[in-house]
């Protein structure tokens, strides 16, 4: 598609029950304000999950920027989404630097992350999106988003919330109480809010209590005999030492206009292993996001997902060769969309050049690098914890069955060797260890499983083999769907007490507007 909309009537709000549609525009004032409504929306999760990997914020919102406008192109406007910094890699990230790996190693394998992405995106857009479906059923994409979030909860315990308890416990309060107690815009930017709240109150702790005792990661390094060391390791190791919250050292130092620091990746097999199951999460979001926007608009978008899901791998690929983060298409601006009416994408190219611009100005990055530990401590605790039940949520919106064991049993493996850590060590240079381990249990695990199963779909019980527990029995019979749901898919016949009868559905089930969003 050309660059270029229609203008929306008269170029003002759109009345009652119209919308804006993507090829539209409202006059540029007021597509300036929507813009600029997109840019918070993005802004918080952009420079946060960069700060919490450790690379580089200014960068990541200045690619973020980049990497919508080629999503945009590459779609032709018809998919309305920005793309924002991905929270599916911070697992792996934390993975791979606990592994000694550095920022080039952990770019190079979410380069290769990317660009699989990418070309998935053109086996969908050419075959169909069907077959992802059979190699992704819910009951593995829901596993694998839920272990790399949980996998996350050692990060906050030993890294952030050691560096300020208090202020991380109070950080998390507050964003809890924003996210119940908000409603509309002001609810979306929680994360944000919590951030600048967290951040206010170190300040007025430094000020008026005085320096916190506490270990910074990669400072104070000290060897076994108490004598400095260079190189953090298990030989040298962070101390605590007094330092006050808030270092505005870099701020003050900063430019005010210049570009944002830029490496090449370096690739190693084992950080790319562990960066590899980010791709199944990215396809059931992008997956998810496409059928949002598609239902908002009103528009059959499925001959397009191919190309928005391997746009969103083409923009983590070119964003992570210049050191930058990786990409994916964010709810918070499908939720700006959903309470504006306003699908326009000139509104999108309008946030993604105030993010270039935003990306081009070193002090405002090295503000949001000063960002306190226990700040992210607070804020953290929530992010993980909703990636992980993210996971959750693809089971609950599929009806997952976990009374078949081959639901049951891979996920309960895969994401206890994900949550614990567990290496398995093929060679000494090539370790399968946390959620790369945990990813291949259960797609492994289910795919083995559901081709042994026998032909009836029935097999042994885990809790009781062949008996009937409360809910139904333990095995559906007949008629099951691999990674689906059991109810309403017995044998003929054989259907429970109170359903698959006719007027005998449960409550809240099955009742137009009830069913998952």
């Amino acid at each position: 598609m050309a660059i270029g909309w229609k203008l929306h009537g008269d170029g003002r709000t759109p009345p009652p029950g119209e919308v804006v549609r993507p090829d539209e525009r409202l006059s540029w004032p007021r597509t300036a304000g929507i813009g600029a409504q997109h840019v918070v929306a993005m802004f918080g999760a952009t420079f946060v999950f960069p700060v919490v990997m450790g690379l580089d914020p200014n960068l990541a919102i200045m690619m973020s920027g980049v990497a919508t406008i080629l999503f945009l192109l590459i779609v032709g406007g018809r998919v309305p989404s920005y793309l924002g910094t991905s929270a599916s890699f911070v697992g792996a990230v934390a993975a791979i630097r606990a592994a000694g790996g550095d920022t080039a190693t952990v770019t190079g394998a979410i380069l290769v992350a990317g660009l699989v992405l990418a070309l998935i995106g053109v086996l969908i857009h050419f075959v169909g999106g069907e077959v992802i479906h059979r190699v992704f059923p819910p009951v593995v994409t829901g596993a694998v988003v839920m272990l790399i979030g949980f996998n996350l909860a050692p990060v906050v315990a030993n890294v952030y919330w050691p560096q300020d308890q208090w202020v991380g416990l109070a950080t998390l309060g507050f964003a809890v109480l924003c996210a119940v107690l908000l409603r509309g815009f002001w609810g979306r930017i929680t994360i944000l809010l919590a951030l600048v709240f967290g951040y206010a109150l170190s300040w007025i702790l430094d000020k008026t209590v005085g320096q916190i005792t506490s270990v910074l990661p990669g400072q104070n390094l000290l060897d076994a005999n108490g004598q400095p060391c260079t190189a953090e390791g298990p030989y040298c190791i962070a101390t605590a030492f007094p330092h006050d919250r808030v270092d505005f050292g870099g701020v003050s130092g900063a430019d005010w206009f210049g570009l944002p620091s830029m490496h090449g990746p370096d690739f190693k097999t084992s950080a790319i292993l562990l960066a590899l199951p980010a791709v199944i999460a990215l396809l059931a979001e992008n997956t998810g996001h496409v059928k949002a926007v598609a239902a908002m608009t009103r528009e059959d978008l499925d001959p397009v997902l191919g190309r928005a899901i391997g746009a969103d791998g083409v923009g983590t690929a070119l964003a992570s060769a210049v050191g930058g983060a990786p990409t994916t298409t964010y709810a918070e601006n499908i939720g700006v969309m959903a309470a504006t009416r306003i699908y326009s994408t000139a509104a999108y190219y309008v946030a993604a050049a105030v993010a270039i611009l935003f990306g081009l100005c070193p002090k405002f990055g090295a503000l949001i690098a000063a960002t306190p530990g226990g700040v992210l401590g607070g804020i953290t605790v929530v992010l993980y914890g909703m990636i992980g039940l993210l996971g959750a949520k693809i089971w609950v919106e599929n009806r997952v069955d976990f009374a078949d064991p081959v639901n049951l049993v891979p996920v309960a493996a895969g994401v206890i060797l994900a949550i614990g850590d567990v290496t398995l060590r093929i060679t000494d240079d090539f370790p399968l260890q946390g959620i790369a381990f945990g990813t291949i249990a259960v797609l492994l695990g289910y795919h083995v499983l559901n081709a042994l199963r026998r032909p009836d779909a029935s097999g042994a019980g885990i809790i009781a083999p062949a008996e009937r527990e409360i809910g139904g029995p333990v095995r559906r019979a007949g008629g099951h769907e691999p990674g689906g749901n059991g109810p309403g898919k017995s044998e003929p016949g054989k259907s429970e007490p109170g359903k698959d009868e006719p007027g005998k559905d449960e409550p809240g089930k099955n009742e137009p507007g009830t069913g998952p969003g």
